[in-house]
């Protein structure tokens, strides 16, 4: 007979013991290293200026122009959300307040991670667009402007880091049920449509937005999964109970 509280032999622990929403920290990791290789699937071709698919870019961007010109209602509204709404730096601005907002809840190692994660995410941004050094799209009537080089796009990139880390934080700190739903569409759109902005508008090629999508999201899961090592070797004085509500070691 099997002393209480043992688990009968060939069964592992009791489902009752398991820590309710463990992370799949090895899932999570593998979902990251493929979306970056996929990254790499698109830069490859992009930077070897492969025929077929700088053809199928030139061919989306110009039927996307060509609308653009003849809207330009749409055009206004499509500058405010990728100027304002989903611009780089209204991304890093939400990311300064949740750091700030991690430090005031003595969360250190929390704050130091989220910004070293959209830091390091801008580092990489920055290190493929200056070798791949991609010219963005030319127009003899242009509707928007954008500098710097095309690949990857960095609105598109930046989105994804910093809105993945939102998700995951919210998640950590025990949204559930409806505001998760909420949260998830919300974060989806704004990945999404902050791509499609810069396309309607003419100042990338849609290979660059997919590079940016795959590049933020495959970051974004990378060092979600590295946080619990983080976590292990600098203990915060805040901690996340199962329950999902944050509590003080004091």
């Amino acid at each position: 007979m099997p002393s209480p509280g043992t688990a009968p032999p060939g069964r592992g622990p009791s489902t009752a013991s398991r820590p309710p929403d463990r992370p799949r920290v090895g899932g999570t990791a593998r979902a990251g290293l493929v979306l970056l290789a996929l990254s790499v699937v698109v830069l490859w071709p992009v930077a070897a200026a492969w025929s077929p698919l700088m053809s199928f870019d030139r061919s989306v961007a110009e039927s996307l122009h060509r609308r653009a010109v003849t809207e330009p209602g749409l055009v206004h509204a499509n500058r405010i959300l990728t100027d304002w709404v989903w611009d780089p730096w209204t991304m890093r601005a939400l990311t300064a307040a949740i750091v700030i907002g991690l430090c005031l809840r003595r969360a250190w190692p929390l704050a130091l991670w989220v910004a070293a994660t959209v830091g390091l995410g801008s580092v990489l941004q920055q290190s493929v667009k200056a070798a791949v050094d991609r010219d963005r799209p030319k127009w003899p009537d242009p509707v928007d402007s954008a500098h710097y080089s095309s690949f990857p796009s960095g609105h598109a990139m930046t989105a994804a880091v910093v809105l993945v880390v939102v998700l995951w934080l919210l998640r950590r700190y025990g949204v559930r049920g409806r505001a998760w739903a909420v949260s998830v569409i919300l974060v989806a759109v704004s990945v999404v449509g902050v791509g499609l902005t810069r396309l309607y508008l003419g100042v990338h090629w849609p290979s660059d937005v997919l590079g940016g999508w795959l590049m933020g999201v495959g970051w974004a899961l990378l060092a979600t999964a590295a946080y619990p090592w983080v976590e292990r070797r600098f203990p915060s004085r805040t901690t996340v109970p199962s329950n999902g509500g944050a509590t003080d070691r004091d």
